[in-house]
């Protein structure tokens, strides 16, 4: 397998090209004893310096296309990668993914830069380096977190940890009086770049909170932190109380216009099918009146029916024209034959004729007395 060469060095010190002769000196095939990847999560990753490299193996140089085919099968390819990883979120750890999966077999470490250096270089951070540490072992793309990483690589530091690649975005970082602080990583052929998230930074994040400044000052002093610890004024303090209390009473009056639209939704639908079962049992009661009342109704014939029956027991009979003979005593004299009613066809023709003619009547009633 080909080693180093200690004369094929760059300017820099970073060796870069490769030599398929051995060393000078022999030496013993020695095994190599580098970390491996982790395979379970259940601890977070260790401390470079608690579980550093000690293998005594020569740790020959890689080139990309041989990284990428498996190349070494004895031990895996060193990745490393660096940062501030200040309010860690989604954009850090995909681009640490994205450096784990470089190449099939990969170790992943993380270098996290100090307070001092990212004051210095950077600006002040939100979370202090311990803290930033502790996000970086807990996740789960890395391997081992060296601490107080440098700002600029130099050739001890990635000969000290056996480093194959750096993984880092291609856009140059000019920092500490360069243009790009990956510039001599780039010319000794150990950079590979990796694609960065659009839309999440610690930047915008930063800036959110500062835009919405007033929101999260007031949403802490709801939530119990005093206005010394916000570090704000008094009359501010009273201010974002008073806009608090503000809120709630809109959320009160919200809640009960909602349950007001609620009750009256309620009484729509209760009101609507009430008005449905009302219309429907008036005309039932309408079909029923109208078939009971109605031109053709039974209550109609039954009036007829119930009508002519009264007429007729109201109407008497006509009286037959010859009846038989009754059988009379011979102490009484037959009555004489008359009708009840008078004759329409022939009225008496005079006043006197009618008063002969009822008085007759009364005597023929006392003869059959």
């Amino acid at each position: 397998m080909p080693v180093l060469t200690t004369d094929a060095e760059s300017e820099t010190g970073i060796p870069k090209s490769l030599s398929n002769e051995p060393p000078s000196e022999t030496m013993e095939e020695i095994e190599h004893t580098c970390p491996q990847p982790r395979l379970t999560l259940t601890a977070p990753a260790p401390f470079a310096d608690e579980s550093s490299c000690q293998c005594q193996a020569p740790h020959e140089k890689l080139t990309i296309a041989q990284a990428r085919l498996g190349t070494p099968v004895d031990r895996p390819v060193r990745v490393y990668a660096d940062g501030i990883f200040d309010l860690f979120h989604s954009g850090h750890a995909r681009a640490l993914m994205q450096a784990k999966t470089l190449f099939p077999n990969s170790y992943l470490l993380v270098g996290v830069c100090s307070d001092d250096l990212t004051h210095k270089f950077k600006g002040f951070t939100v979370m202090n380096e311990a803290e930033r540490y502790e996000a970086l072992r807990h996740c789960r793309y890395v391997d081992e977190v060296i601490r107080d990483a440098p700002w600029t690589l130099t050739p001890e530091f990635l000969q000290k940890h056996k480093i194959d690649f750096v993984a880092h975005d291609d856009i140059p970082y000019s920092s500490a009086g360069s243009d790009d602080v990956y510039k001599h990583i780039k010319e000794a052929g150990m950079f590979v770049p990796t694609q960065r998230t659009e839309g999440i930074s610690t930047s915008d994040i930063i800036t959110r909170i500062v835009r919405d400044y007033d929101v999260y000052a007031r949403r802490n002093l709801q939530r119990g932190y005093t206005a010394k610890e916000l570090n704000v004024s008094f009359i501010n303090e009273k201010k974002y109380r008073f806009q608090n209390q503000v809120d709630k009473m809109k959320e009160k009056v919200k809640n009960v216009e909602e349950r007001s639209k609620e009750f009256v939704n309620r009484v729509e639908e209760k009101s609507h099918d009430l008005i449905q079962k009302w219309e429907e049992k008036s005309r039932e009661f309408i079909g029923n009146f109208l078939e009971l009342f109605g031109p053709d109704g039974a209550w109609k014939q039954m009036f007829q029916e119930r009508s002519s029956r009264m007429l007729q027991a109201l109407s008497p009979k006509q009286s037959p024209v010859s009846s038989p003979t009754r059988s009379r005593s011979p102490s009484r004299s037959p009555s004489p034959t008359f009708s009840w009613l008078p004759n329409k066809t022939s009225p008496p023709s005079s006043p006197k004729a009618a008063s002969a003619s009822i008085s007759s009547m009364s005597e023929g009633d006392e003869d059959e007395k």
